[in-house]
């Protein structure tokens, strides 16, 4: 493993003025007590059935059932702390940057640590817990541009009685709120906060990718390991248990916080 992370901080090193682009996935906020959703993890969510619960269709034919369901899952985040590795990932980007560099997050996860933790060039691919929308598409809450911050609705009615009738509504249609989150049968392009295109150009020009935390089970990952490869970019996998490598992708089995702060130890940052 130490040879490794060698590569990768030599890699790091010689990514200069190019871009390094990151892409986390949910094993990034495990060491910060919240179940991955695919890991092998005793609570991970995406063990149970959601190809039905995380589903727009779903939230159509039972929108209190989709809340309910959520706001269990949005429980699991209350009092969450950044771990060491959303720390080293920041010091990252700072470091990047400073010299001349260029610098992306691409996060899957909804938590808010990345942003706790100081990240600023992020994009937020699958949506985020603190924030809803509206349902109704082209209504200056909801999508392709619109949301509102979680903390500005008021959930006390459904809380106390998760009925269709108590689903909050959107304060500027009367129409029904939702999660701010990319479901199943939904596109990354539906809306902008997700940014896509963004997404798609740093895919063609950063000069080193690292997943970390990812089980390499969503398009944003295959996008941009696919074009890593077509193009020789070096690639590595920072994770516990990897589920992609050789093939041009260096794995190195253990957790970003772990891995990453190595690196900026031996960086300086």
């Amino acid at each position: 493993m130490q040879k490794a992370i060698s590569t990768l901080l030599e890699t790091v090193r010689a990514t200069h003025p190019g871009q390094i682009l990151i892409v986390t996935g949910a094993g990034v906020s495990h060491a910060s007590g919240i179940p991955t959703f695919r890991g092998t993890d005793k609570d991970a969510i995406w063990k149970r059935d959601v190809t039905e619960l995380g589903t727009y269709r779903f939230f159509r034919e039972n929108p209190a059932g989709s809340w309910q369901w959520y706001l269990s899952r949005f429980a699991n985040l209350e009092g969450k702390q950044p771990n060491p590795g959303h720390f080293a990932i920041t010091a990252l980007e700072r470091f990047q940057l400073a010299r001349g560099g260029d610098f992306l997050l691409i996060t899957q996860n909804i938590d808010t640590l990345h942003e706790q933790a100081g990240s600023q060039r992020m994009i937020k691919v699958h949506g985020s817990s603190d924030r809803f929308r509206c349902s109704v598409d082209d209504c200056a809450l909801g999508a392709p541009e619109g949301s509102i911050a979680a903390s500005e609705v008021d959930l006390t009615a459904f809380r106390k009685d998760p009925v269709e009738a108590n689903v909050p509504r959107c304060p500027s249609c009367g129409g029904l709120l939702r999660m701010h989150v990319l479901w199943f049968d939904e596109y990354y392009s539906e809306h902008q906060s997700y940014g896509w295109q963004a997404v798609c150009r740093s895919a063609e020009e950063a000069q080193l990718v690292i997943f970390a935390g990812t089980s390499f089970s969503v398009g944003v990952t295959d996008l941009v390991l696919r074009s890593a490869r077509i193009r020789n970019v070096p690639i590595f996998n920072i994770d516990p248990t990897p589920r992609v490598s050789g093939d041009g992708v260096m794995s190195i089995a253990a957790g970003a916080e772990v891995v990453l702060v190595e690196v900026c130890k031996a960086l300086g940052v």
